[in-house]
């Protein structure tokens, strides 16, 4: 039986990612036919890195996880040390060297491991480029490494350091086209072996539109955002363009829910509603009851929020500057991407105007989660990138 290693910066039941939950979902799977252990940090929340989980080893849904400490948290001065290299316009390894140490989470004791165990593990699988964890802890395992980059179009990405990091991996799985073309667009890397594959969706309860509705207190049509709260989503953007469609459709009577962590500012008003960070339940029964799943994001690599709103029946409302985002619209009908204002409040009128076309979107919407991401179809695929 071989012997696998996934290697990603925060792991566990409580961690809130899309890379991290990713990584979950596909290490419970491949442990049945695999023996995996989870190689990640102690971290719980990203914007510190502090050591939050105190065990060194622990079982989770029959995978192994093994956590190593975080030496010293996120750089205070990590902002405005990026801030300044951005705007540089160099790019030089040295310079990028502190600036992953920085961002973190700087944990050498993973490193240490990762180096010093090569040969008890078959393979390595390294999910999101961006991190320590993954910058230091390939190259040392790069003839037994696969890479999930879950990349996207972001200055990060065109670092010096990654010249030469995405040459090394013995494989690539990419969760899209998009992220493939614009990987093989940036590196040398054509020749190396990949599969494209996203995510399998599940909808582990049967969703309850009435007793969510009830629970919250939420009554009338709703929009809902699923994430973290965060500038890096746009959401800033989000909340602008809805107070000003709801300044000018004063008669409308929409809602914007917002589910997951806040790490920026909500602005207070009457049909804005943030439940925080909920359960798996209220989740999927939350978005059941949508009128359309919204996502301003310019930078993702594959959304499970919105495959899980499509799989539902529900249609998606997305930053069209994102090519993976637009990708889903386009190839599914079952979404409407934006450019600008204009556009957001066309959709939201469109939507509420055009009662068969947004039927269409709705059935168009769950049949490209089923003939495009069903779990049997993706093992089957790693189980040939893993050969």
């Amino acid at each position: 039986m071989k012997r696998i290693a996934l290697v990603n910066q925060r792991y566990g039941l409580e961690v809130n990612g899309g890379s991290e939950f990713y990584t979950r979902l596909i290490a419970e799977r491949l442990a049945e036919k695999y023996q995996v252990d989870v190689i990640t940090t102690k971290a719980l929340d990203y914007t510190t890195w502090e050591d939050h989980y105190t065990a060194d080893e622990e079982e989770i849904n029959g995978v192994r996880v093994l956590r190593f400490g975080v030496e010293k948290p996120r750089a205070a001065d990590f902002n405005e040390f990026n801030g300044k290299y951005l705007s540089s316009g160099k790019r030089d390894i040295d310079t990028e060297k502190i600036w992953f140490e920085k961002q973190g989470p700087y944990s050498p004791a993973a490193i240490s491991y990762i180096r010093e165990n090569i040969g008890n593990y078959d393979i390595f699988i390294f999910v999101t480029y961006l991190y320590y964890l993954t910058v230091m802890g390939l190259p040392e395992a790069a003839e037994k490494a696969i890479l999930i980059p879950t990349a996207h179009e972001e200055p990060f990405i065109h670092f010096k350091t990654f010249e030469k990091l995405f040459t090394l991996p013995r494989a690539f799985v990419f969760l899209t086209d998009e992220e493939k073309a614009l990987v093989q667009g940036l590196f040398d890397c054509k020749h190396i072996p990949c599969q494209v594959m996203g995510t399998g969706v599940d909808i582990p309860c049967e969703p309850d539109e009435k007793s969510f509705r009830e629970k919250f207190g939420i009554d009338g049509d709703y929009i809902i955002y699923v994430g973290r709260i965060d500038e890096g989503k746009d959401c800033p953007t989000m909340f602008k363009y809805f107070t000003e469609y709801k300044k000018r459709r004063p008669e409308s009577k929409l809602k914007l829910v917002l589910m997951g962590k806040q790490v920026c500012d909500i602005p207070k008003h009457r049909d804005i509603i943030s439940l925080g960070f909920v359960s798996e339940e209220d989740k999927f029964s939350g978005i059941s009851g949508a009128k359309a799943l919204v996502l301003p994001s310019r930078y993702e690599s594959l959304s499970i929020s919105v495959l899980e709103a499509m799989s539902l029946s529900v249609p998606v409302i997305v930053n069209g500057i994102c090519e993976v985002l637009k990708g889903h619209c386009v190839k599914s009908n079952g979404g409407l991407y934006y450019m600008n204002y204009f556009e957001f409040e066309g959709i939201i009128d469109y939507i509420f105007s055009h009662d068969g076309e947004y039927q269409c979107m709705r059935e168009n919407a769950r049949k490209y989660v089923e003939e495009n991401y069903r779990w049997d179809v993706i093992m089957k695929k790693f189980d040939e990138i893993l050969k």
